[in-house]
């Protein structure tokens, strides 16, 4: 598909020098782990748990007549948002039939980092929308999301929006779309693992006999917790594969998050498989919601288990109760990579 350069793009002309991108993050995943493709491929692939905010937000200002490496970034040390805005200044300066020149990035927003949260995508999908902008483009997600994965070597589908997605998250494209949305769901966020932030490019990755048939099998009741908007089962599927994962994070507070969500009434729990972020499910449209909720809290509390927030991955009229994320997650790095 050919992509035509964007003539007039929001707040400006081709002419512009200057651009705006924002990008949200999400709250772990519901699944992740070996999937085949169209092709009978094997593929990693995830399924993200969208959230609106917090997220990144980026501006770009182009510097014509510059080399096309000479990019700075504020803050300092954000090297995989720097590449990915050197990768996009040579996209669409391709697009604009131009020469490409550097620049200078400017990233904030109150993402948490290394909590699997997909702090460096945020950052990546931001910087190039902001460089697509500065040249009166906007580029399709599938462009951004190739770009994103050449600057991170991995990257989450932040870029589809919220839809639920099987993403390849190495290889930047889409295996499957499985609904235009996630069945509703209520989530008490918490942090595990005292809220430290995880290596990800550290985890070693685990696969016994019988992984690829199971995650088939949750592939399957996914499909069919999204077309049936099937709280209960989506439940199901982020609790199997949480497990699945706790061979590689070997969270010790698992055990009891598990507990918590069966004592209370929760559909069951998921994590951020690269990241210590997690959650317990429940139905919205369960009787004793609220009382579920508290119960929740307060037994998190007891187990010394680090509330986040409280949220829904539907459209609602009011945040739901919980403490600011700046009270419990530690504050964005500089020197995220």
């Amino acid at each position: 598909m050919t992509e035509a350069p964007r003539p007039t793009a929001p707040g400006g002309d081709p002419h512009r020098t200057t651009g705006d991108g924002r990008a949200p993050c999400h709250h772990g995943e519901i699944l992740q782990g070996y999937f085949h493709d169209e092709n009978r491929r094997l593929c990693h692939g995830l399924v993200t748990l969208p959230m609106d905010r917090p997220g990144s937000v980026a501006r770009f200002a182009r510097r014509p007549g510059s080399k096309p490496d000479e990019v700075t970034v504020t803050p300092a040390g954000r090297t995989k948002a720097r590449e990915a805005a050197v990768l996009a200044l040579r996209e669409c300066a391709v697009l604009r039939g131009q020469d490409p020149c550097g620049g200078e990035l400017t990233l904030s927003g109150d993402l948490p980092v290394g909590l699997g949260m997909g702090s460096s995508t945020s950052d990546v999908v931001a910087t190039v929308r902001a460089v697509a902008d500065s040249w009166g483009l906007r580029l399709p997600p599938e462009t951004v999301a190739r770009l994103a994965v050449r600057a991170e070597g991995a990257g989450d589908p932040l870029m589809y929006g919220p839809r639920p997605l099987l993403f390849a998250q190495r290889e930047g494209r889409v295996l499957e779309v499985l609904g235009s949305a996630l069945p509703p769901a209520v989530v008490v966020g918490c942090a595990l693992g005292g809220s430290e932030p995880v290596d990800t490019l550290a985890l070693t990755v685990l696969v016994e006999d019988g992984d690829l048939a199971a995650y088939a099998h949750l592939r399957r009741m996914l499909r069919r917790a999204v077309a049936d908007a099937d709280t209960t089962l989506l439940g199901r599927v982020s609790t199997a594969s949480a497990r699945l994962r706790q061979r590689v994070l070997r969270h010790r507070e698992f055990p009891a998050l598990k507990g918590i969500a069966d004592s209370v009434g929760a559909v069951g729990v998921q994590i951020a498989h690269s990241g210590n972020v997690a959650g317990i499910l429940f139905d919205p449209r369960a009787p004793g919601l609220d009382g579920g909720l508290r119960r929740c809290r307060r037994a998190l509390a007891r187990e010394g288990i680090t509330q986040t927030r409280t949220f829904t991955n539907f459209a609602s009229p009011h945040r739901l109760g919980g403490p600011p994320w700046t009270t419990t997650y530690p504050k964005p790095s500089a020197a995220r990579t």
